[in-house]
């Protein structure tokens, strides 16, 4: 299976994003608002700049308290991002995002980010495509 595939099943189409002015704050509120784990750093949507997920803000929280909520973003975020292509295989963005650690990763066209998929979305993916190749084995043993 393939990243475009993911991402024209997924619910929603396009990225989030966020300017990279924003506060903490409002980026764990959007977060939160959202139900969602990242939020990409965009000046324009179309360009990334970085990530910022909801671990990233636990950890600043946890090593100076409350009061980094009204620092911006760009000091938080993870601005060197793993990418992947729409012709990336689902294996191949799973293998790198459990190396990595990381449950998000843009996907890019070019210098354009045209989607985001996220270790769920690669999962759900695969299993699914695990229960199709079960039914066709099994359409094989039973002979229909």
């Amino acid at each position: 299976m393939l990243v475009q595939q993911i991402l024209q099943s997924k619910p929603t189409q396009g990225v989030l994003t966020l300017a990279p002015t924003a506060t903490l704050s409002e980026a764990a509120a959007l977060l939160s608002e959202k139900r969602i784990g990242a939020i990409i750093i965009s000046k324009d949507g179309k360009h990334p700049l970085g990530i910022l997920s909801e671990r990233d803000i636990v950890r600043e929280l946890g090593k100076r308290g409350v009061g980094c909520m009204s620092d911006g973003v760009e000091s938080v975020m993870t601005s060197k991002l793993i990418c992947c292509t729409k012709k990336d295989s689902a294996d191949g963005v799973m293998q790198i995002m459990t190396d990595g650690r990381f449950r998000h990763m843009p996907v890019m066209e070019g210098e354009e980010m045209t989607g985001l998929v996220s270790i769920g979305d690669v999962v759900k993916a695969r299993l699914s495509e695990l229960a199709m190749e079960k039914d066709a084995l099994e359409g094989m043993i039973k002979g229909f």
